[in-house]
This record gives C-alpha cells, structure tokens and sequence, in this order.
C-alpha cells in the first residue's frame, strides 16, 4: 500500500524535528553532513521516531542542495550526502510498514535567495533526482516562505516523478503567506499543479497552526498535513528552546484531525516523545471526511490618504525636476542645517533629501529632522532608509511611521558597512537588500505586512532607487536597475557623475528604461575633498581633468570653490539635455554652492527651453 492509498482511510503520524536533537546533542555545524560523518546517529534518531510510533519519516536532506551546502563547501556532494540519508532511513524502517519521505527544504525567506530562481530549482532537481532513485516514497517541500519558489518546485517535479508530493508553506501569522494570499488559496493553487498532500510547516506552534487551518477547504484531490513547531521559540543562555507539554501537543494533534489534517507530525522543538503522545491519540481516529471551514473575518483595507504634491517620478517624465541632498548635522546644532533647507526648498528645489547615516557615521534622524521640515516649514522631505540598521521588525516599523507622517517619498539603499564608520565594532544587520525592500515597501503600498499581515489601510510611498554608473562595465549596473525595476522602484538616483562622457554613456545605456532617472551632480569644494572622494569613498569616481584643474586651485579656498562650481555646471550642460531629473548634492552644508547650479539649471531650461527626457 502506497502512500496515498493509507491515507484514503488513516490519519498518519509523521516523525518530528530532526534539527532538534542534533542540537541536542552539540552538532551545529551542517547537519546533512552527518549522513556521511555520522550515520549511526541519524539512525538513531529515525528508529526513535519509529518507536515512538511514526508511520512517516523524512530523510535528513532539508538543506541538501548544492546552494545550501555550499555555505559548508560541500556542494559537491550532493549525491553522496543524498544518497546515505536513504540509504539510513531504509536500514532504520527495516522490514517495518513505515513511509521514506525525502525532505527538501525552500531556500527563499523574506530575504530573496542571492540565487536565481532558475538556479533553485537546478539544485532541487539534483537532489530530487538522487532521492528518487535512491527509492523514497514520496517527496516532501518544507518551510517555504517565497510561493513562487514553492509552486515552481512543485511543477518541475510534478514533470519528472509520479511519487506522491507534498507541498507545505510555512506562514509568519495564522491563516495568511507572506505575499498576503489566503492560506486557503495557496493551498487550492498546490493542489491544481500537482501536489498530492498540502500543508503547512514551522514557524508557528500548535495553537496557530489549528487557527490556520480552521479556514482552510478540504481539498478535493489532495490530503491536508500539518508539522507545527512545539511552541514558540524562546532564547535561554543564548539556546534556542521551545517549551511545550507532549500531552499539550498530542491534544493540538487531535484538533489538527478535526480540521480534516490527515498527516501529522512536528517540525522545531519536537521529539519522539511529542510524536509518541501524538500517535497515541490519534492511532484510533478516523480521518474527517466532511468539514465546514470557518470564514475568516474580512479586514477591508482603506485606500490611502492622497497624495499632497503628485509624486516625482511622474513629474520628471513632463518636465524639469531637481533633488537637493542635504545631509543632517553629526552634532546637536540644528539651526544652520533647518536654515539651509528651507533657503534650497524656496529657491525651487522639488524636495529636500537627507541620507539615512551615510558612510556608516551616526547623525541626526533623517525622520526626525524631516518631521522638523514638513511640519514646521511645510519643506517636501525625502529620507533615505538602509537596510544596514535595522532588522526586519524595526525596518517595517519605521516605514509604517514615516507614512503615518505623511513622508511618502524615500530612497531605499542597502548602506555602508560599519567597518569604514565612526563605529567600526558594531554590527551591519542586512535582513534585507535594497532590492527586496523595494519590494517590501510596495508590498505596504497594497496594505499587508512584511509578515503578510493585512494593515487596514495602504501606504502611499514613492520608491527611489539608488544607481551607482561609476563601475567599470555599465551594462551590470543597468542590469542591476531592471532587477530593481521588477521588485517595484519607482524612479532611480545616481551616485554624482564627473566627466561628460559618463553622462552621455548612461543615456545611451538607459534610454530604453521607462523609469526615470536623476543624474547627481555634487560641487567639489577643495582639491583635498575630490582626493578623498575619489580614491576613498565607494562609488565615486573623479575624471583626472577634474582632479587637475582643483589641483590647480590648491590652498585658495575661494578659487577651489568657483573651480569646483563651474565643474559642475560643465557637467550641468551635458546633463541637462539627457535626463529631466537632476539630483544635486550638498557638499559640507554649503548650500550657497547648490544654490549656485539651481539658478544655472534655471538658466539653461530658459535657454533651451525643451529638455529631453530619458522615458
């Protein structure tokens, strides 16, 4: 009797974490490694399920792909790695009736995998082949945060193996994925391309689990699973641990049947105990052939609040736009730096754009001094926002409260690592890339969490882009900007260009972009600062002229000055008949220079009296 055909009349115990208890036992290095280090020990573990009475186990394989075990340098031995976790399960189920399910596990979590998805689903099928050939009796996805990762697995194995499939996403908050879809609907959509058994795994305990399943169909052509953690995880002594009752759990187990779940085991914290209590509660039922699910309470999301001034991406493609940067003070003084906005802001610059601790190096909240602008001064402000200081949790904080701000215009950058700051010893966070924060954000614009959560009302942000054209094969960075594009960036910002040939070379590199781009120009002040920002600071680049003619002006801080002025108004004239958006950058709060090139910008639109468009 295959698979399948036991569940048609039996509710089935699956095994629980295997993670767990070689954790337990000290092992925190790769533990599909342990297949061919230490086999008798994952034997050990199998036949421990299998005494506690488990009609299902799944091999030690979850991260047994060449992407995930390259992190180990062990990518080459996919097959060897693959091939004893079978080879263990069949020697601990021996002349037993239990079920070999070849665990593969999702690779994408909120932060997209640095590979393709094309490349993910290279490595499943490499290590699906090897399980499949090494006699499994069906295939088992586990924690799959991504759906698009989950469903496209589902379909290429769907074409390559006629054994049982099962499909199980993991959730952040009961009842809904991390894309915001139902968990009702996902599973439905597993069902339709082939999954035989669809489910969820991981990240919550029992109680959320049930909660999620409470609305969720019994399929028609598939069978419901479910593997909840033993509880919420919890950090003693710098030990993960989950506290959970086995009693408590098996109770959970029956509640689980009573959704219309017919596989059941348990992923993080649990043990063969948890399973040996669970089966004893469950060997005796019969599976639920009929349920009405719950439905689930609909939130109605609220439009946004509109928009005060039309956003900027879509006024550069008329007409002339220009963002001045002025970064807030490294000290506690405010008064010269709100004096300089306000001066910019009413000499005609679209908004005011403050970078969020640029070169890792503490200054002033850009939100804080941004609420000072917008609400004191009625200034249009634009804050950058890192990736580097904030984790997920604090990130979707803080960008919830610029929204309940009305700061709706920002520019997402992943930012400089500690190490060149003032504080060399603290920690970079990175939970995310710019290129998935993007995404994030307009994932907010739609109204739902980062968790995908529904947050009652949409946000209303404008995403800009960071562009750095200072590399030396262009064609990458453009490559970089259509990635950008496709996570939902809304217009782009360079990194300040210093010859007139770069400006000319990213017309011709973009101008198939429909996205707008703002070209920056920043005015050297001293041959001292072009020195230091050409050979020191990442992404900027200075033309041997330009060093040339501030070296010629050394020691004369007026002469440094104008040279550094009329560099880039030079550069202005090129710029200007490329690209309507022009980013200028305020160099040591010396806005009297940006007020400078605002007013040339003014005179070469009067001259010209036509800009040309990069859309």
């Amino acid at each position: 009797m295959g698979l399948l055909e036991a569940l048609q009349s039996k509710v089935l115990t699956a095994d629980g974490a295997m993670g767990t208890l070689l954790y337990a036992y000290g092992l925190e290095y790769c533990h599909e490694e342990m297949n061919i280090v230490r086999p008798e020990l994952i034997e050990k573990i199998h036949i421990e399920y299998i005494s506690a009475g488990a009609d299902v186990i799944q091999t030690n394989t979850y991260g047994a792909n060449a992407i995930k075990l390259a992190r180990y340098g062990l990518e080459a031995k996919v097959k060897e790695i693959n091939e004893a976790a079978v080879s263990i399960a069949k020697k601990a189920v021996g002349n037993g009736d239990q079920f070999i399910l070849g665990s593969i596990g999702g690779t994408r979590g909120v932060r997209k995998s640095d590979a393709t998805l094309e490349e993910i689903l290279h490595a499943i099928k490499e290590q699906a082949v090897v399980l499949i050939e090494g006699g499994v009796d069906g295939l088992l996805l586990e924690t799959y945060f991504d759906f698009e990762e989950l469903t496209e697995t589902v379909k290429m194995l769907r074409a390559e193996t006629n054994l049982p499939i099962i499909a199980q996403v993991s959730m952040h908050d009961p009842g809904v994925l991390q894309n915001g879809m139902k968990l009702n609907d996902a599973l439905q959509q597993l069902q339709a391309i082939g999954a035989d058994i669809v489910g969820v795994n991981c990240r919550l305990g029992p109680y959320h689990t049930i909660q999620a399943f409470e609305g969720v169909e019994l399929p028609e052509k598939a069978f419901l699973s479910a593997y909840p953690n033993a509880s919420l995880l919890d950090i003693e002594e710098g030990r993960v641990i989950y506290e959970s009752e086995v009693d408590y759990f098996a109770r959970a187990a029956v509640q689980l049947r009573n959704q219309g779940v017919r596989l059941i085991g348990g992923c993080c914290g649990t043990t063969p105990k948890h399973i040996e209590a669970a089966k004893k509660l469950l060997g005796q039922l019969n599976p639920i052939e009929i349920k009405e699910a719950k439905q689930p309470k609909e939130i109605l999301i609220q439009e946004p609040d509109p928009r005060e001034i039309e956003p900027l991406h879509e006024k550069v493609k008329r007409e002339r736009s220009v963002i001045v940067e002025l970064d807030t003070p490294r000290h506690l003084e405010i008064e010269s730096f709100v004096e300089g906005a306000k001066t910019l802001y009413n000499e005609g610059a679209d908004i005011i754009m403050m970078a969020d601790n640029s070169l890792a190096s503490p200054r002033i909240s850009n939100v804080a001094m941004g609420s000072i602008l917008k609400l004191q001064h009625g200034i249009r402000v634009m804050p950058h926002i890192t990736c580097r200081d904030r984790n997920l949790i604090g990130l979707q904080s803080h960008i919830m409260g610029l929204n309940a701000l009305g700061l709706h215009d920002i520019l997402t950058v992943t930012g400089d690592p500690t190490k060149v700051g003032d504080f060399p010893g603290a920690t970079s966070v990175y939970d995310v890339s710019s290129l998935e924060l993007i995404s994030l954000i307009k994932q907010l614009n739609e109204g739902i969490s980062f968790s995908g959560k529904p947050l009652r009302k949409k946000a209303n942000f404008s995403v800009a882009a960071a562009f750095n054209p200072n590399v030396r094969v262009l064609d990458r960075a453009v490559a970089r900007l259509e990635k950008k594009i496709e996570h939902g960036a809304d217009y782009f910002i360079s990194q300040p260009v210093y010859t007139k040939e770069k400006i000319e070379e990213i017309h011709e590199a973009t101008k198939h972009l429909e996205t707008p781009i703002y070209i920056g120009i920043m005015p050297l002040t001293s041959f001292r600062s072009a020195e230091f920002l050409h050979h020191e600071v990442p992404g900027i680049k200075l033309s041997d002229e330009a060093l040339e003619r501030m070296q010629a002006c050394e020691g004369d801080k007026q002469k440094e000055s104008a040279e550094g002025v009329a560099i880039a108004k030079e550069l202005l004239d090129t710029a200007a008949k490329y690209f309507n958006g022009i980013y200028l950058i305020t160099p040591f709060l010396r806005y009297d220079l940006t007020i400078q090139l605002m007013q040339y910008i003014k005179q070469l639109d009067v001259q010209n009296k036509g800009v040309k468009a990069n859309v």
